[in-house]
């Protein structure tokens, strides 16, 4: 009898990412999604550009790579040609907080039925460590080398807080993937956000805290602590909106 195996949703293209990034783990909970609803074959992911930009090289669907920040308007695009396509985007912070704040912002005004999946790790991953829209007041990044000053450059941006005043706005989630019990629900809300589209729903948006290890300059179990000890405070995991909540109960 087969326990584990590798989701039939994800190639077998090594991934790239540093030691300890947790982009791994939420690829996984993407693919396992996927292979549990049975929408591999309808499905079509959009990549982002940042850390994340080879996910064309990881999700066995069709994928669309976007330009910076666009990937929420690509997505309509592509869910709107055919409504029978189930589309999602895997962002960054920097994509999709930072230049793509207007593309999630009205696709979520619109109502659009697509699925966000955004990762959340407060840094700017792949251009080398600079602050992002997300980094944490005090935090030091190499833009940031005395922490974040709130008084010169603002507040970081809460992406699901923001987005619950948003009418067309269905699912709003954050979770986190720093220990087995948070993976868990981490998973659930994915699935629930692909189940959402599939149900025609609307907009859902699942925000993922996550680990940047190298440009945090922490060890892997360091940086999982640091996690836990300083963005789940500022961020708080929960469900920030769901329309249709008292409908399934």
């Amino acid at each position: 009898m087969v326990v584990f195996e590798k989701p039939k949703a994800l190639t077998d293209a090594p991934l790239h990412y540093c030691p300890g990034c947790t982009h791994g783990i939420i690829h996984r909970l993407v693919a396992e999604a996927i292979d549990e609803l049975g929408i591999q074959g309808r499905t079509i992911g959009v990549a982002s550009v940042g850390c994340s930009v080879f996910t064309y090289n990881y999700f066995n669907c069709d994928m669309v790579q976007a330009a910076h920040g666009r990937a929420p308007a690509v997505a309509t695009g592509v869910k709107r040609s055919d409504k029978n396509n189930i589309v999602f985007t895997y962002q960054g912070d920097g994509d999709l907080a930072a230049i793509g704040t207007a593309e999630t912002v009205h696709s979520a005004a619109r109502g659009e039925n697509i699925t966000v999946i955004f990762v959340n790790n407060a840094i700017y991953g792949m251009t080398g460590g600079q602050m992002a829209p997300t980094t944490l007041p005090g935090q030091v990044t190499q833009t940031s080398p005395y922490g974040r000053d709130t008084e010169a450059v603002g507040f970081p941006v809460k992406v699901c807080e923001m987005l619950s005043k948003v009418d067309g706005a269905t699912y709003l989630e954050r979770v986190a993937v720093n220990n087995v019990a948070n993976v868990k629900k981490a998973k659930k809300a994915i699935k629930k956000a692909f189940q959402n589209q599939i149900e025609g729903k609307g907009f859902s948006l699942v925000e993922v805290l996550s680990t940047c290890p190298t440009n945090w300059g922490m060890a892997p179990d360091k940086s999982l602590k640091w996690l836990e000890e300083n963005m789940i405070p500022y961020y708080p995991l929960g469900v920030y909106k769901d329309k249709y909540a008292k409908e399934e109960e």
